[in-house]
């Protein structure tokens, strides 16, 4: 499956108006299809989001459930949307304008275009630019609540990391699975565990008879990704919930496992593909440097007149570290003789990365300026080191926060619903929350 633009996810997730609904905006409100706290959807709001999902899927409507149910979980969304926003302006979670505008151009920039070709594109879609500019600052701001929430809550020590490794739970390799979840609701009775049971199975033959499994993720799915055909992307097998990779491992790609139970309902897993981790080979430099400041009293050019002439009297014959003692302004490496020790190739940032490498070990390089002043810098000496082990605690601890994090958050994306009062008004869908 391909995965959606940043543009297209936008629209996905944010209801951005489609050319169509934008005509729609100059009709009658129909009424409000849900109440929530002190907030409202409209029926117009929804259409909205509902017509931009059908657009995203234009050239495969088949992959759509019927309106009605589409409408159901497209309401759903907007309901989290709208309740993580409320509550990140409640706990004083802040976006500024220039954050918003910088998101914006990262947006552009994963999409090839400057800021002014994002927003013709946007407005030939019949999206105003200021719906677009909330719509970004809605979903960073979620990001920055999720953040929050997660650092208050998450922590990994290195015994868990120990741990971990010990036990073989930092699986090598990535998964890209494809998931549909049938949820069965908290203190849930047996008549409502089978009910779901009895869903799952049926999904799970539709799909064996030739349904879609995006399509199938999308018409019955309850997971937060539904309506992105399930696809929960490229992760490390040690990211993933245990239960799925044990799933997964008795797959072949393109095969979907029977629905397995899990704490949160019926899981119908499919391995859409797998990949290998190799060998972490770091290549590292040791260097010296000489660093002169510039200021307010000491201009670009005499800084580089200064660092010139140094140059030449190492050019010449004199020793680097003795220069470096006597003239550098960069006082932590000044007094062992300007030494950089060992460092990865952008150790240094992209300045000294260029230098580096314009050089062969022994070679002084041209001088070079930065925000801080003119540099100059001796490569010494290089060397490939085998950092597998190390990164393979870096993964572990990033899986162990991983996982961490996405249960602490789904836990409070169900405290934050079940603390709002949400009356449900679309025919056909569940009542009050």
């Amino acid at each position: 499956m391909n995965k959606p633009s940043v543009l297209a996810a936008l629209a996905l997730l944010f209801a951005l108006p489609s050319a169509h609904a934008q005509l729609m905006q100059t009709e009658p409100l129909d009424g409000i299809v849900a109440v929530l706290d002190e907030d409202v959807i409209l029926r117009s709001e929804l259409d909205r989001a509902v017509n931009t999902v059908t657009a995203q899927y234009a050239r495969n409507p088949q992959q759509l459930p019927p309106r009605a149910e589409l409408e159901r979980q497209v309401l759903d969304r907007l309901i989290m949307v709208k309740l993580q926003v409320a509550r990140a302006d409640s706990t004083g979670v802040k976006l500024s304008d220039a954050e918003v505008d910088q998101t914006i151009a990262q947006i552009a920039q994963q999409n090839r275009l400057d800021v002014g070709q994002l927003r013709q594109a946007v407005q030939q879609q019949g999206i105003s630019w200021d719906a677009f500019r909330k719509n970004v600052h809605d979903e960073t701001l979620v990001q920055r609540l999720r953040q929050r929430v997660v650092q208050s809550r998450v922590q990994v020590s290195d015994t868990e990391v120990d741990l971990l490794l010990k036990n073989g739970g930092a699986a090598s390799g990535e998964l890209r699975l494809g998931h549909i979840l049938v949820t069965v609701p908290d203190g849930a009775t047996p008549e409502e565990i089978a009910t779901a049971s009895a869903k799952a199975d049926d999904v799970s033959r539709q799909i064996a008879g030739g349904l879609d499994f995006n399509a199938a993720a999308i018409r019955y799915s309850d997971a937060q990704n539904a309506l992105d055909g399930g696809d929960l992307g490229w992760r490390s097998a040690s990211e993933l919930p245990p239960a799925f990779v044990d799933v997964a491992e008795k797959l072949a790609e393109g095969q979907t496992a029977p629905p397995v139970r899990g704490p949160n309902g019926f899981h119908i897993i499919k391995l859409i593909g797998k990949r290998g981790s190799s060998q972490q080979l770091v290549t590292e430099y040791h260097a010296r440097h000489i660093l002169v400041k510039t200021s307010e009293i000491v201009s670009s050019d005499q800084a580089r007149r200064k660092i010139d002439a140094l140059r030449a009297r190492i050019a010449g014959g004199e020793d680097f570290a003795k220069v470096a003692k006597e003239a550098s302004d960069d006082g932590p490496t000044a007094n062992i003789g300007g030494d950089l020790g060992w460092f990865p190739i952008n150790g240094y940032g992209t300045r000294v990365a260029e230098a580096i490498q314009s050089v062969s070990d022994g070679g002084l390089s041209e001088p070079f300026e930065t925000e801080v002043g003119w540099h100059l810098l001796q490569r010494l000496a290089t060397r490939t080191e085998d950092r597998t082990e190390q990164a393979e605690r870096d993964k572990a601890r990033q899986t162990l926060g991983s996982r961490k994090a996405d249960e602490e958050y789904e836990g409070f994306l169900r405290q934050i619903r079940s603390e709002a009062y949400i009356d449900i008004r679309l025919p056909g869908a569940s009542g009050a929350g």
